[in-house]
């Protein structure tokens, strides 16, 4: 079981002295799915590009801990000393490669690189990194050579871990869970995708990655009930059929509706102010955010 700890978790836009975050903690493990709630500049978003590795905010105090357990990555032995990282001091592709995944609130548009190329490159390129920061470098590397062989941009060159054909069995199985037309796959990355099908393809994603942890940045923003109930579909198969653990940002209880959370965790000004059930978000949707701070500051 792996589980993302966030202690005490300060941070800036950086070069900026606007403290956004005030001591954030939050801890979500593999197979649970949690809600992040709160209004518009609670510092959701900001956490999660932050867990992410944006180099637009600076971390001025805290913490963030991925632990890992045997078995986290299928059949590879991951050794004792590296059971335990600290996210803050790896790039981003690094935490990428140890299983962090941002699913994100407005996903780009690239074209000229179709989804399957996309998908098979950055699924080799974590296998490659991930494979370096749990056992080295290999010393039959040249030491100057640096990148990737091949571009997306090349076509599916029948290298790395994955094999073309193994990819596409792959593809297959994850767009079949997904209930994804098959089509897509052909398609140019997120190229006049609607915002329902952009959604689903995050989640696509994150199934062919196989990440521990999960974040969905306000994924079900702009969802029509039909797409909103493919997303839910999506999120929910992470975590019953590969155990990933979901930190679902989301201003809404809708969602909910669909995708039962383990915990709920209510933001407010940067700080976690509120915890509870799936009971908590429908209190919310009843209430409003007004009330939480009465609670909160009244308790204060």
């Amino acid at each position: 079981m792996a589980t993302i700890e966030i202690t005490n978790l300060h941070a800036t836009v950086a070069e900026e002295d606007e403290e956004i975050l005030k001591g954030v903690d939050l801890e979500v493990s593999s197979d649970e799915i949690h809600a992040l709630m709160g209004p518009n500049g609670s510092g959701k978003s900001t956490m999660a590009k932050i867990i992410a590795g944006h180099p637009a905010y600076e971390v001025t105090e805290g913490e963030i801990l991925l632990h890992l357990e045997e078995g986290d990555f299928g059949d590879v032995s991951i050794p004792e000393d590296k059971r335990t990282w600290e996210l803050l001091d790896l790039e981003p592709h690094e935490r990428a490669a140890l299983g962090i995944y941002l699913g994100f609130q407005y996903p780009a548009e690239i074209e000229g690189v179709t989804l399957t190329n996309f998908l098979r490159t950055a699924l080799n390129a974590k296998l490659e990194e991930r494979e370096e920061l749990l056992f080295g470098e290999d010393d039959d590397e040249d030491e100057e050579e640096s990148g990737y062989d091949t571009s997306p941009m090349e076509g599916p060159a029948d290298d790395g871990e994955v094999s073309v054909a193994e990819f596409q069995q792959l593809l297959s199985e994850k767009m079949e869970l997904l209930d994804m037309d098959a089509k897509f796959a052909r398609r140019y990355l997120n190229a006049g995708f609607s915002g329902g099908e952009k959604k689903q393809n995050e989640v696509l994603q994150a199934a062919i990655l196989e990440p521990a942890i999960a974040v969905l940045d306000e994924i079900d923003s702009g969802l029509d009930i039909d797409r909103l109930q493919d997303v839910a579909k999506g999120i929910n198969a992470l975590r019953d059929e590969e155990g990933t653990g979901i930190l679902q940002i989301t201003h809404y209880q809708r969602i909910l509706d669909y995708v039962e959370p383990d915990r709920v965790h209510i933001m407010l000004d940067g700080e976690v102010v509120m915890e509870g059930d799936a009971e908590l978000a429908e209190k919310l949707e009843d209430k409003g955010y007004d009330w939480v701070r009465d609670q909160v500051y009244e308790t204060a």
